[in-house]
């Protein structure tokens, strides 16, 4: 009675039934969720190939702007669940803002190592491929254990298939197989949680939380694949 929370660990390995209108939502969610990452991929490739973007989210006045823009945007968002059109649209504002503002990392990936992004993109995509399949299939259960299961294989196989296509080295299969599992754990954890909170009669506040996870995937995959490449220079 005190406090009805799960805890982190019922939240990985527990079952939730869900009402028609959650297993209608939780599908919804991930949809916009494919749509925020979209968006985010354009905005990534607008910002890299543009020199003047680089420059500028490369110095202290676009690192400002980045961060505020990318707690505004999901505000607005939140603050639109009731309304469609407005909250679809800061979701596509938030994806697009996400990508550009790592244009200064994503431009240097690519002329350091341009096999990174493509790494980072495919461990990045098979975790999102992974969980979602299982997250449209389900019905009305959503059993976290299963939802693991499908979203480690996608992640673990596709880190093994990577390194045959783009010869990152067996090290750099270990590190994209262990933030493809750290994603995978992040996006069960938090699907658990949405689905356990009030925000589930909307799908917007949930793409947005999922949307964050994948998110720090990429950014954590392509940050050490960069280190390793470098020899653990930053």
């Amino acid at each position: 009675m005190y406090d009805s929370q799960p805890s982190a660990l019922q939240k990985l390995t527990g079952t939730i039934d869900l009402t028609a209108n959650q297993a209608s939502v939780i599908k919804q969610t991930y949809l916009l969720l494919g749509v925020s990452v979209f968006c985010a991929i354009a905005g990534g490739y607008i910002g890299a190939t543009s020199p003047i973007m680089v420059n500028f989210f490369s110095g202290w006045v676009g690192w400002i702007v980045a961060i505020l823009l990318l707690n505004i945007v999901p505000r607005v968002a939140i603050a639109a669940r009731n309304n469609p059109v407005l909250g679809v649209t800061a979701l596509v504002a938030d994806g697009l803002i996400s990508g550009i503002a790592l244009s200064p990392i994503l431009y240097y990936a690519s002329q350091a190592a341009p096999s990174l992004i493509m790494s980072s993109l495919m461990v990045t995509a098979l975790v999102f491929v992974g969980v979602t399949a299982y997250v449209m299939l389900s019905g009305r259960t959503f059993s976290a254990p299963k939802g693991l299961m499908m979203g480690l294989f996608f992640a673990v196989g596709g880190a093994i298939v990577l390194n045959s296509f783009l010869h990152i080295g067996v090290l750099g299969m270990l590190v994209s197989a262990g933030i493809g599992i750290m994603g995978v754990l992040g996006l069960v954890y938090s699907t658990s949680g949405v689905l356990r909170t009030t925000a589930s009669d909307s799908p917007i506040p949930g793409a947005l939380m999922l949307f964050a996870g994948i998110f720090n995937v990429f950014v954590a995959t392509l940050n050490i694949l960069l280190r390793l490449m470098n020899g653990g220079r930053r």
